[in-house]
């Protein structure tokens, strides 16, 4: 836990609005994409759950390529500023997993995941995703808080 602890504080001049606006802008339109393309929310864990059998391999490419736009963003950031960007997680990795494993539980109790119920439901006014978004985010400001100043 000594590891949380030397992460920064975030300041006012961390704040970067053209970036969050063009990820923003990024998110928005993958999802767009994907909801027409495939009908299908773009929900990243039930994208990433369905690369692998037994779901269908036809249905495979467009899933493929989602998850390697999240995985290529940082690399295109890097190469677009010359500076990789900052790494603002723990590099302990016991944290790490029992986040994982904290994330891959609630993202099936709670029937999808921060960007399938927060960016998509919402959009479409999803009942479900009106409960869910202010479950997970109040969640996280709790978690926030307890590993900040409790840890």
């Amino acid at each position: 836990m000594g590891v949380l602890k030397s992460v920064p504080e975030p300041r006012l001049s961390d704040f970067t609005p053209v970036s969050s606006l063009l990820g923003g802008m990024a998110i928005g339109l993958s999802a767009v994409l994907l909801l027409a393309a495939e009908g299908r929310i773009a929900g990243v864990s039930g994208i990433v759950s369905r690369l692998l059998p037994p779901w269908p391999a036809a249905a495979r490419a467009c899933r493929i390529a989602f998850v390697a736009g999240l995985l290529a963003a940082p690399l295109v950031w890097w190469l677009a500023t010359g500076a990789p960007p900052a790494q603002t997680v723990s590099g302990d990795l016991a944290v790490m997993a029992l986040a994982g494993l904290a994330v891959g539980i609630g993202t099936v109790v709670g029937s999808g995941c921060t960007s399938g119920h927060g960016v998509c439901g919402l959009a479409l006014l999803s009942p479900r995703s009106l409960v869910a978004t202010p479950v997970f985010m109040a969640v996280a400001v709790a978690t926030v808080f307890l590993v900040r100043h409790l840890a």
